[in-house]
Order: C-alpha cells, then structure tokens, then sequence
C-alpha cells in the first residue's frame, strides 16, 4: 500500500475558495437577481411618488400632489356598511378586517384618466407600516360609483361597484375615522 502526502499552501487555498465564491456569486447576480425581465420591487408607501408610482403601476394617472391625506382609524367593530366596504377591498385581494382598531394613512389623488368621467374622479389608498392595505377609485357624479383599486384596464365592467352615497346620508370619509366606525365613499372636496 503506497501512502502520499501533500504539502498544503493555506494562502492558495484561500485565494481559490475566494475565486469560486466569486464566481457563484457573480452567476446568482447574473441569472438569478439581475434579470430585467423579472418584475421589480413595489415602490415605497413612505413617499408621495411611490404612492403616485403604485397608482400608476395599475394604470391611473393622478395629479402627484394628494388632494386629502391624513390619519384614520379602522373599526375594531364590523357592522354592515364596513363589511360591504371591506367585499370591495377583497375584490381586489385586500382584506381591512386584518387591521381592525388600527390607525392607518389614507392619501387621496384626483384622477385624471378615468373613462367617461364627467365629474371628479379620486383614487385613495390606505397606507399602513409603508404597505397598501385598501383603497378604492370614486367617480364623484351624481351616479357615480366606488370601484375597488383594481387596475385601470380593468374598468369598468370586471369588478364589484357599489353606489356613491350621497353627503345627506353619510359622514364626509373614505375611511372610517376615529368617531366614525364605517368607511363611507364621499370623496374630497376641490
């Protein structure tokens, strides 16, 4: 039996596992992180123009200045006016129950590519810990309609609506507010 030894350079060695991990890296980089064909990150809720960017994403142009923000609070108690609004956030794969009690941002922009708009149109979104939780789109006409945040090319057939309720019936919130405990679908005032 014929034994053979080796002498081993450490500093070799090294340099070598360095150059592998190199390479590894340079082919995650390559074919698994810099793909521009793969979609990118979603833009940040902190800044007005991540949260203009996100409209825009689903095909809304909006003035990049919000008509309205501001904080409201979302009802720990579900009666039906939320629960009817929260079916709207569903439709288009949100779900308001999951932060019931907790204040939120809600950031109001005035549509500007709305089809057949005659009066105001308002997308809101509702804005917890920087992420989209809800929001909806509001044609202000007098029959106007609520419709979920859903993509533009989407309306106006493909998604729940519901009626705009007049300012006689409803207190003036997209979202419910401290003293309120329902989100009502009045939009900002010009």
């Amino acid at each position: 039996m014929m034994v053979m030894t080796a002498k081993v350079n450490m500093k070799k060695v090294l340099i070598a596992l360095a150059a592998v991990a190199g390479v590894i890296l340079a082919l995650i980089l390559l074919f698994g992180g810099g793909n521009s064909s793969q979609p990118t990150a979603a833009p940040s809720m902190a800044s007005n123009d991540g949260r203009v960017q996100f409209l825009q994403n689903l095909g809304w142009q909006v003035n990049t200045s919000p008509a309205e923000s501001g904080q409201v609070r979302i009802p720990k108690e579900q009666n039906q006016i939320f629960t009817r609004y929260n079916d709207l956030q569903k439709s288009a794969g949100y779900d308001l129950s999951q932060h019931s009690g907790k204040t939120v941002m809600r950031y109001v922009y005035k549509v500007t590519n709305f089809p057949g708009a005659t009066e105001p149109v308002y997308a809101t979104l509702l804005v917890y810990k920087d992420q989209v939780i809800g929001g909806d789109i509001t044609d202000t006409a007098a029959k106007g309609t609520m419709q979920a945040l859903i993509k533009h090319s989407q309306i106006p057939t493909t998604i729940p609506q519901a009626t705009v309720p007049t300012a006689a019936t409803t207190p003036t919130a997209t979202a419910p507010t401290a003293t309120s405990t329902a989100p009502t679908a009045t939009a900002p005032t010009k």
